[in-house]
């Protein structure tokens, strides 16, 4: 069974339909926090009756501590704002790398809920900020002040008390450098100092409301119900400076993707589903299905993309329901089906749907995800001109196909913005800035690069080349990835007028683990981040990796039934 070929899996309008899977860095996470039996706690809880104060939360595992410290803050309404250049928010956090004392705390404090304006230590591991969400924040307190519950439908709207405008890693501000701490085994896969971040801060929000709703009516206040509070994530909003991140890091890219094509490799190669495993698929299938009925967008593109994506989960479950799964390699066979068949939205996340019964199969993977990218900076000077031609033909063959004559195949630039030091898109021909381009034009920078090359002999080395043309470097250096590293390129023109910057978005954020994808414009989207999930306090009696596609309730159940 071959793995899809690049040239179907790296087109942006497929990586902007990619789904969260058991992949996913969140769901990594969750299971080693599980099966390493890590301990959770919240040891300082200075909240006033106005919601200002601050909190630490401390997760304990086998080697290390980490402490979300909290800043809650009392914001004017018109001051809440998704942007990045917001200068308040309604809280704001740092993940430190152990148990802060009162000077540590100190020092947090002075600086954290001024975000870029403050610095932070090599202690710290992440910076992040967030919002109340306008629509249910005060819904949840008010409805729990006068002692009941909040309405799930209005849970189910918005799934989100708070959205964080920006989680920050990897040295920004002065935060801890991503190689310090990447051979910690449980940091080790991409981005999970955010991710616990992120799962700290829902932890949070959930005791904010209730703290908020008992100081508003001691006596009358009431919790939230366990199964109502675990359908509050995190919300998001995520705009272009994530975008440039999956062009600058080509061969975590293609880990990541590489990862999810073996598991699905591995999948359609079973030759035998078992009745547990199909078992397992169809419950998804429904639950998925009940999922995408509460995914709502006002972006008109992906409003249509989720009722197209409706539709084709019910043919899904109607070749089910026809003995598709009865024949021999089942799996591929729905697949292929699917691939002729269903939209992309509809096809990547079937392929999503196809790992959750094969952990044996999978999870292994995510061992593979990350990538020590300063072994494969170097530039092999040595390698001669007709290797690169020969490299150039295999590899890149998709980029002839693409006419730069025409000034649409040149209409955007890449650029860094000086008040913000955030990327942004510029037009080319409208627009002042492009002396300022950055290099992620792939597609035309290659097409540059065959050029220059034309009259170099294939004998002749590329130290030689370079000397002469420094502008390549970027270029050969990225064509010398690709026979290791196939997946690294997304394989089209990313300064085209037609360009979806939110394509690329959604492709990190699905690897992310992000549900329920609300684009706003072509550059900024709105997610939800482990809507679904157990508390921290219930790992230990509640399965890790349950939790993706939400369980159908009753209610649910007895919905399908009269729909069916």
């Amino acid at each position: 069974m071959d793995m899809r070929s690049p040239a179907v899996v790296m087109k942006a309008s497929r990586l902007g339909a990619f789904h969260q899977s058991r992949l996913s860095f969140m769901r990594q996470l969750l299971r080693r926090l599980k099966n390493e039996q890590w301990q959770f706690q919240r040891s300082v809880w200075t909240v006033d009756a106005q919601g200002v104060g601050r909190a630490v939360y401390t997760a304990t595992g086998p080697q290390r501590s980490y402490s979300l410290v909290a800043f809650a803050h009392d914001l004017d309404p018109a001051m809440r704002s998704d942007r990045v250049i917001a200068t308040a928010w309604d809280a704001t956090f740092a993940l430190f790398d152990g148990i802060p004392d009162a000077e540590d705390l100190a020092r947090l404090e002075a600086n954290v809920p001024r975000q870029e304006a403050g610095r932070v230590s090599s202690r710290e591991l992440c910076m992040a900020r967030a919002n109340r969400s306008v629509r249910l924040f005060e819904h949840v307190v008010q409805a729990l002040s006068e002692g009941h519950q909040p309405q799930r439908e209005e849970i189910d709207g918005v799934g989100y008390l708070m959205r964080t405008t920006a989680v920050y890693g990897s040295g920004k501000f002065g935060a801890a450098d991503r190689e310090s701490i990447a051979l910690r085994p449980e940091l080790a896969a991409p981005f999970q100092a955010e991710m616990l971040t992120v799962y700290l801060i829902r932890a949070f929000t959930l005791d904010l409301v209730e703290h908020l709703a008992k100081v508003r009516a001691p006596q009358r206040a009431v919790s939230l119900a366990p199964d109502l509070r675990r359908r509050f994530g995190i919300g998001n909003s995520t705009g272009l400076g994530m975008a440039p991140f999956l062009l600058n890091h080509p061969v975590l890219l293609n880990n990541w993707v590489s990862a999810r094509e073996t598991a699905l490799q591995r999948v359609r190669a079973v030759q035998q589903a078992s009745a547990e495993e199909r078992r397992v698929f169809a419950d998804y299938l429904k639950r998925a299905s009940a999922s995408i009925s509460h995914w709502h967008s006002e972006h008109e593109l992906q409003r249509t993309r989720i009722v197209q994506l409706q539709d084709d989960m019910s043919w899904v479950q109607r070749q089910l329901d026809d003995g598709i799964l009865d024949q021999r390699a089942p799996w591929d066979a729905l697949y292929r089906w699917a691939e002729a068949v269903l939209s992309l939205e509809a096809q990547e996340c079937l392929v999503s749907l196809l790992l959750e019964p094969y952990a044996h199969l999978v999870d292994e993977l995510g061992d593979g995800m990350q990538a020590d990218e300063q072994q494969s900076f170097v530039i092999d000077g040595g390698m001669r001109v007709g290797r690169l031609r020969d490299i150039l033909l295999a590899r890149y063959s998709w980029v002839s196909a693409i006419d730069f004559s025409n000034q649409s195949s040149q209409a955007l630039f890449w650029y860094v913005s000086e008040e913000k030091l955030e990327p942004r898109i510029g037009r080319r021909f409208d627009e002042p800035g492009q002396d300022l381009e950055q290099p992620l034009a792939v597609a035309r920078d290659i097409r540059r690069l065959q050029a220059a090359l034309e009259p170099y002999p294939d004998e002749q080395r590329l130290a030689g080349f370079l000397l002469q043309h420094p502008e390549h470097r970027h270029s050969v250096r990225r064509v010398q990835l690709a026979p290791a590293f196939p997946y690294a390129d997304i394989q089209d023109n990313l300064i085209d007028q037609a360009l979806l910057p939110i394509d690329l978005l959604r492709c990190k954020l699905s690897f992310f683990g992000a549900t329920h994808f609300d684009p706003r414009s072509d550059r900024w989207v709105r997610i939800t981040l482990y809507q679904g999930a157990p508390l921290p306090h219930e790992l230990t009696e509640m399965p890790a990796d349950d939790w993706s596609c939400p369980r159908l309730d009753s209610q649910e159940q007895h919905r399908e039934c009269i729909v069916e």
